[in-house]
């Protein structure tokens, strides 16, 4: 009998001990989001997204008053470490007094880096796998089914998939040229883009493009993230020689996000020896990042000089007919789905942050019509892109709205209230009220009272006459685009 309430206490204990070290967790993570925000406050959006935010909590240690925070990569856990761990520590000790160390490191839980295998031309040893570094080494070759893929380069990434606007066309163009039999030009190419607008798209196109023309050349690519990691692991191994002979012997540099090239100034001096002995050569050399090279942080002047040398190719936010124009591309992979014409110019219009926010919309609502069976419609777009939507919308407003449309048509604004009825006047008023309905949640009766008080049954009948019109006057739907475009710009 003793027996038995001795085990029903020891399980008793040991429920209160799980649920003690969870409320502990909860709390632990509730102080590390005030923390966080904090920090996201101080630091920025850049910053904290890049260096705080993949922070994971880890184990807190009463005896020692140790608290572990934990990076996916030992290159972004010793970045931390060298520049924010006093004020990470500071935050801790002032959110709870029993926290006195703060502890930066890798996850355990993550698969540790590769040893650099080098054989002694600088090659990869033949055992080594295709990922068994964090530099993608491309070499072509060619057998009996002729050109063969590269390793490390996306095979759905070419310039055959990239489709071009005004917006991109330049960066396309040059990207060709870099990759073309001639010699270039321009070397180093730089390509400057937003996230999700292309850049890595043109890098791998053109090591594809390179490697058809060229099948025995040896790429060199990388993000410079990881550029970073795997020099600081040849330098913990002593085997420096043996990594800048290899990486001076590639015909082509292709690295990604150049942005995080930050920190080690040994490393930033490596790259810009390794820039100068290639282009001496003749190489070619492709940079990408999100901006221009001037405005990197924590780069070296002789580095930015030598990033800047060549072509820097910009490439903007699409414009909705390229967007519209991606969408019409992406969609022959799904034939013979029917998408109507108002569902696409519905995601044109409204997913303008990244073209892969707008492919990904495209595919999340392929995929659910085809998994219920529903069609693609514009309410089913409307229900299931609901967070994409909201993360794209901008607010625009029924005073910008008539003001750019006053502005398209040379009218005085005041005529978007007045009781004319010219016909001059009338038709920018009822394509400022359509536009108005389109653009903003506005109601019809909102919409009234901003045109002069003007009743709901007005803005309808306006809406629905631009409405046919779009459709039967060519004129009227390009100056109905021309609208949209600069009004989403």
């Amino acid at each position: 009998m003793a027996s038995k309430i001795g085990e029903a206490n020891a399980a008793w204990n040991k429920r209160r001990e799980e649920s003690m070290e969870d409320l502990e967790a909860v709390n632990l993570a509730a102080d590390w989001a005030d923390i966080s925000q904090g920090l996201r406050k101080d630091l920025g959006h850049q910053l904290h997204s890049q260096w705080i935010k993949p922070i994971q909590l880890g184990g807190f240690c009463d005896d020692t008053g140790t608290l572990d925070l934990y990076l996916p990569t030992e290159f972004s856990a010793d970045w931390v470490q060298d520049r924010f761990a006093d004020r990470l520590s500071l935050a801790w000790k002032i959110a709870r007094s029993e926290v006195r160390n703060v502890r930066i490191s890798v996850h355990p839980g993550r698969r540790k880096l590769p040893e650099l295998s080098l054989s002694g031309d600088g090659r990869r040893a033949a055992n080594d796998s295709a990922d068994s570094s964090l530099i993608a080494v491309a070499a072509g070759t060619v057998g009996e089914q002729g050109f063969t893929s590269s390793v490390g380069l996306d095979p759905s990434l070419t310039f055959a998939a990239f489709v071009t606007g005004e917006t991109n066309v330049l960066a396309c163009n040059a990207a060709q040229r870099m990759a073309a039999t001639e010699t270039p030009q321009f070397s180093p190419l730089y390509l400057k883009a937003a996230t999700g607008h292309g850049k890595t798209h043109l890098i791998h196109a053109i090591g594809h493009a390179y490697l058809a023309s060229h099948p025995r050349a040896r790429i060199f690519y990388c993000s410079a993230e990881r550029f970073m990691v795997e020099f600081v692991q040849a330098l913990k191994q002593n085997q420096m020689i043996e990594f800048k002979a290899r990486l001076r012997s590639f015909d082509l540099l292709l690295v990604d996000d150049i942005q995080f090239i930050i920190g080690k100034a040994s490393a930033q001096e490596e790259l810009l020896y390794t820039i100068d002995a290639l282009l001496a050569e003749g190489k070619r050399l492709v940079f990408a990042a999100d901006r221009a090279p001037q405005a990197l942080d924590g780069v070296e002047p002789r580095l930015l000089s030598r990033l800047s040398m060549g072509l820097v190719a910009d490439i903007a936010p699409a414009d909705i007919e390229l967007r519209r124009s991606i969408l019409e591309s992406k969609l022959t992979r799904f034939a013979p789905l029917s998408v109507p014409e108002d569902v696409i110019d519905f995601l044109a219009r409204t997913i303008t942050r990244n073209v892969r926010e707008l492919v990904g919309g495209l595919n999340k609502l392929i995929a659910y019509a085809q998994l219920t069976g529903q069609e693609v419609s514009l309410q089913l777009a409307e229900e299931q892109l609901t967070d994409i939507l909201s993360a794209n919308r901008r607010r625009i407003t029924i005073d910008e709205i008539q003001r750019t449309v006053c502005q398209f048509y040379r009218i005085d604004r005041a005529e978007m209230s007045s009781k004319r009825r010219a016909r001059a006047v009338v038709r920018p008023r009822q394509v400022a009220m359509y536009l108005s309905k389109v653009l903003t949640p506005r109601s019809y009766p909102e919409i009234g009272r901003k045109f002069g008080g003007r009743d709901h049954s007005t803005v309808i009948h306006a809406v629905r006459l631009i409405e046919d019109l779009r459709t039967r006057d060519a004129d009227m739907d390009g100056d109905v685009r021309s609208l949209l475009r600069q009004l989403e710009s």
